[in-house]
């Protein structure tokens, strides 16, 4: 690792000028980024901006070229992803990463088991882990799946998959939880029901997410970060990069938004109930 540098004190997550390259072509142009605990960050961009990257490279899945990745005090970069994740960051994936052949409770209980570092220990019976089958049975009860507690996971409905996902990456409690388009292909009444969700269980964590759908984005992130071509072009709160011109210009497609449409991007959670929403680009396009 390089010369460390601290990052702002207190960060939950900080990128300290980070990079990458892959050979001559570089992806993620220096930046940096502060997460302040409790924070919920929206990620956007377009296509190729480098999320799932940057992503990758919080996660462990990448070495950065250069810079720093702070996990509250103590730096994560260079370091492998369960080591990253023991030291209190968990990541969900786009594609749904689940035991299919397992039941809801099982695929529960080895994530429990995972974290706490039982994982490959066969000398211990599962009935004797009280404290794991309990903790188990309440995640589960959260995340609304206890009806299906002993169904295969590859029986579930693709919500209920995602929620259940949404409940592996949970059971390592976790403070800082990285999601990968957690509502990607869900219908609108499943995506409000998704948010509503993961709103609840998220209380009180920091969270990161990379979400294409723009009433998900208004409707729980506190601030956005914009990526384009993989520079940091904006990050701060809603309202603040709603107006952005630069954020308008490239990531929008559009020069100017006016105060009646800026009022129609920010929908509610109750609103978002109604479906009177729709996604930033489509509202932008009848603009």
């Amino acid at each position: 690792m390089s010369r460390s540098l601290r990052p702002p004190a207190g960060a939950a997550l900080a990128l300290v000028q980070l990079h990458k390259s892959f050979g001559a072509t570089q992806i993620i142009h220096p930046l940096d980024l502060t997460v302040a605990p409790g924070e919920r960050v929206a990620l956007i961009g377009p296509n190729g901006a480098g999320k799932s990257t940057l992503f990758d490279l919080i996660s462990g899945r990448f070495a950065p070229s250069g810079g720093q990745i702070w996990l509250g005090g103590q730096r994560i970069d260079g370091k492998k992803p369960f080591e990253i994740n023991r030291l209190g960051l968990a990541r969900s994936f786009q594609i749904s990463q689940l035991f299919p052949t397992l039941s809801v409770f099982d695929n529960l209980r080895c994530a429990m088991l995972w974290h706490q570092g039982l994982g490959y220990n066969f000398w211990r019976f599962l009935s004797r882990l009280s404290d794991t089958q309990a903790r188990t049975q309440t995640l589960m009860q959260r995340l609304q799946l206890d009806a299906q507690a002993n169904t295969p996971a590859q029986h579930l409905s693709y919500a209920q998959q995602r929620a259940l996902e949404l409940g592996m990456t949970l059971a390592s409690d976790a403070p800082v939880l990285l999601l990968d388009e957690p509502t990607a292909g869900m219908s609108r009444s499943e995506t409000t029901q998704f948010m509503a969700l993961i709103d609840e269980l998220t209380q009180g964590k920091t969270l990161l997410m990379v979400e294409h759908d723009m009433s998900v984005v208004f409707g729980l992130a506190t601030k956005i970060a914009v990526l384009v071509q993989g520079e940091l072009l904006a990050f701060d709160t809603p309202e603040a990069v709603r107006a952005n011109p630069l954020v308008q210009q490239a990531y929008l497609g559009a020069a100017l938004v006016t105060s009646e449409l800026a009022g129609a991007l920010t929908p509610t959670l109750s609103q978002i109930g109604r479906g009177g929403e729709q996604s930033l680009r489509d509202v932008m396009s009848k603009g």
